[in-house]
């Protein structure tokens, strides 16, 4: 790593590889003439979702194959070195409270949490004004955010109405996809502060505009961040303790899908890219870089913008179609400052910060268990992310910098490394955190985001239930 210089393409294949050479899932040699397997079932994507499906059809005595484009497991999630052991994660990392199958499979396979760091004072930025308040419950203390906590819960309520499994069902469906999440703002926020906090959380949770995102939909991704017991919030979504970013994976959240690719063993081929699924009458027949793979069904496991450039034949209903076109993530990006110490916790600080100016809508202490170094990352999303990304690396680097300065002063401008990820320019990603809806589409084309398409089933992110 280069202490001016971004993470590059070729350190994260280099370090993505080497993971895979440790597990011994190195890539298939290359062939002109494709081979033939067979199996049960045939999975497209080694992320969670697919790997998580693979481990289940193995225990339940079934044939399975995963096909992976990458040279490595993990999807979304990608862990890098920083030295002494120590690793940080540039895709995804967190995990709270209702994540309960993701919790189970890191148990199960030996990966253990630890707790964000939490401790002193958060910050809030707003209008050039800095309010500093206790981490834990993370409730900001500025009068007006505090006048609209109320109204912002209300969401809550009206997520309690849409059904997780179903959402296109609520009484209300068709009338709130008509809407934007902008509307509900500017009819139930009547605060400057409010409006502008609520903006902050939008673009961290899902890196896009409020305008830009159908309020059916938004209802049905808080109400997905409970569970069987416990109803949705978009606190819980937004917040460290008792929230979605509460805890973290000892060894880097990649290593989970390391850990059951591992025993999953041959049955994960890399390098596989699929470029065609055909249906007929005995099965499924997926066709990828190399390999044939002949099975009774076929899961699709890659986020939307990957399974819309997939042939399928026959091709898939008007719905299907609809819905993979339209659900597309915002532009994001994970950037991260390495330190040789986390120097703000000597302040009492916890270096979570909510800002509505800077390239970064949210910061958080981002170092090792064992605090051996100081890390701060940030999330670059929606509005804010279009001009940043047009910067060259050192001027995206130092605004960064330059604001992580105005809440932790002048030693934030010298950390000894950075870190940036676009997860946008990955081809075998196409963006982060989650591919979301606009007006118009789940309402209309939402029985189709589950339905199994003949003997193509499909899983992910986006079409999980809570």
């Amino acid at each position: 790593m280069s202490g001016s210089t971004p993470l590059s393409r070729r350190d994260l294949i280099r370090a993505g590889a080497a993971g895979a050479a440790l597990l011994g899932l190195g890539p298939l040699p290359n062939a002109r003439a494709a081979r033939t397997r067979r199996a049960d079932v045939v999975i497209v994507g080694a992320g969670f979702s697919g790997l998580a499906a693979a481990r289940a059809l193995q225990h339940a005595g079934r044939s399975v194959l995963v096909l992976e484009a990458r040279e490595r497991v993990g999807g979304r999630t990608l862990n890098m070195p920083i030295g002494g052991g120590d690793v940080i994660e540039v895709g995804g990392e967190f995990v709270g409270p209702t994540q309960d199958r993701i919790k189970a499979l890191a148990k199960a396979m030996g990966v253990r949490t630890y707790p964000t760091y939490n401790s002193g004072n958060s910050q809030l930025l707003l209008q050039g004004r800095i309010d500093s308040y206790p981490a834990n419950p993370g409730i900001p203390n500025d009068p007006d955010v505090l006048k609209d906590l109320p109204a912002l819960l209300k969401i809550d309520a009206l997520a309690k109405q849409v059904p997780v499994q179903a959402p296109w069902r609520a009484k209300h469906a068709r009338a709130w996809d008509r809407q934007t999440l902008a509307d509900f703002r500017g009819s139930e926020l009547s605060t400057e502060n409010g409006r502008r906090l609520f903006d902050i959380i939008v673009r961290s949770v899902w890196g896009k505009e409020a305008s830009e995102l159908s309020l059916l939909y938004a209802l049905a991704y808080i109400a997905a961040a409970g569970d069987s017991k416990n109803p949705g919030s978009v606190l819980r979504l937004a917040t460290t303790a008792g929230g979605a970013q509460e805890e973290r994976f000892r060894g880097g959240s990649q290593l989970i899908a390391q850990r059951v690719a591992q025993h999953l063993g041959k049955r994960v081929l890399l390098g596989r890219p699929v470029e065609r699924i055909v249906q007929h009458p005995g099965g499924v027949r997926v066709i990828a870089r190399g390999v044939t793979v002949e099975a009774r069904q076929a899961i699709v496991a890659v986020p939307p913008a990957l399974a819309e450039r997939i042939r399928f034949s026959p091709g898939l209903p008007a719905g299907k179609r609809a819905l993979l076109h339209a659900m597309r993530p915002g532009p994001y990006v994970k950037v991260q400052a390495i330190y040789d110490r986390p120097f703000w916790r000597d302040a009492g600080l916890t270096a979570q910060v909510q800002s509505d100016v800077g390239p970064a809508a949210s910061t958080f202490d981002n170092s090792p268990p064992d605090a051996s170094r100081g890390v701060i990352l940030g999330f670059v999303g929606a509005a804010p992310a279009v001009p940043w990304k047009q910067l060259d690396p050192a001027a995206r680097r130092a605004a960064f910098l330059e604001e992580l300065a105005t809440f932790l002063g002048d030693a934030a401008r010298s950390p000894v490394d950075y870190v940036e990820m676009d997860w946008g320019k990955e081809a075998w990603t196409r963006g982060c955190p989650v591919g979301s809806l606009p007006p118009g589409v789940l309402a209309k084309h939402g029985p189709a985001l589950r339905a199994p398409t003949g003997r193509i089933h499909w899983a992910g992110t986006e079409t999980s239930d809570y």
